[in-house]
């Protein structure tokens, strides 16, 4: 069996009412079962009329042994950003549409819990990626991902040109609306909707897939996922390009500086319930039957 959780932090979704009930019947089960449970400060304004104080997010990783994850995939997303450097478990109550991170429904929430708390759950670790900006060898503070690192236009319909290089060789020169490079967690968001191959959670893989590519020939390409991934634009580019972190974070990119993306230090560790099965949960949720 594995180690309990005590000291349990809770997230929800900013800003979305919906997930004030489950939020609360969540803090009922957890207190009642003796758990130190401590809020993030948003997420305190859901408990209208309990008297609890709120912790900043940035300081939930360190003060938990578990963090309880209450939205969609996005909400999930944005926590795992911010605790994977800290080495804090996450675990998902599903409010969004599909669910492939957030993986337990608010009816299936409170006899999961129950085993899960007690040391009975499987855990995954599944690797980020970061992005970084800059000109030569210099580049700026690294942005963490966990699903993908997309280089896109923004403000202009017509196409952009880039260099792709992979541990500096170069892979191709491509006109296209931009580049999704995915964690084969991020194989089942929008790259899978760019043609890109589903991957096992588990590979030590990337794809970088193409949007919307000039050339048909210029396909979804899986390489290792220790490569260092590096985009050059061409001359009078960069300032109709954006990178993209996990469709929340956005960077400027300013002529002359190279786009660099690589595996971030630390993985993140999900949390599912005892006998998780990912085949089952690509059934479930892209309808093979």
């Amino acid at each position: 069996m594995n180690q309990p959780f005590q000291r349990i932090g809770l997230i929800g979704k900013h800003g979305d009412p919906t997930v004030k009930a489950t939020t609360r019947r969540l803090w009922d089960f957890l207190s009642r079962r003796g758990h130190d449970v401590l809020l993030e400060e948003a997420t305190c304004k859901l408990l209208e009329g309990r008297p609890l104080p709120g912790i900043p997010e940035i300081d939930l990783p360190s003060n938990s042994d578990l963090v309880i994850v209450v939205g969609g995939d996005g909400t999930l997303l944005h926590a795992a950003r911010v605790l994977a450097d800290q080495d804090t478990p996450i675990l998902g109550i599903n409010l969004g549409r599909l669910g492939f991170l957030a993986d337990i429904s608010p009816g299936e929430m409170l006899p999961h819990l129950d085993a899960i708390l007690s040391g009975e759950y499987d855990e995954e670790r599944r690797f980020m990626l970061q992005a970084s900006i800059g000109e030569g060898k210099g580049s700026s503070d690294a942005t963490p991902a966990f699903n993908d690192v997309v280089i896109h236009k923004w403000n202009i319909a017509r196409m952009i040109e880039f260099e792709t290089y992979i541990d500096g060789k170069l892979v191709n020169d491509q006109r296209s609306d931009g580049l999704i490079i995915s964690t084969p967690t991020g194989s089942t968001a929008y790259a899978l909707s760019g043609g890109g191959p589903l991957l096992m959670p588990s590979l030590n893989a990337l794809v970088l897939v193409p949007i919307c590519p000039h050339t048909l020939s210029n396909r979804p390409i899986v390489v290792d996922g220790d490569s260092e991934v590096e985009i050059h634009l061409v001359q009078g580019h960069a300032e109709h390009v954006r990178v993209t972190c996990d469709g929340q974070a956005t960077l400027p990119v300013v002529e002359g500086e190279i786009i660099r993306i690589r595996k971030a230090e630390h993985p993140v560790r999900l949390i599912h319930p005892r006998g998780h099965d990912h085949y089952n949960l690509l059934r479930a949720k892209l309808g093979w039957g």
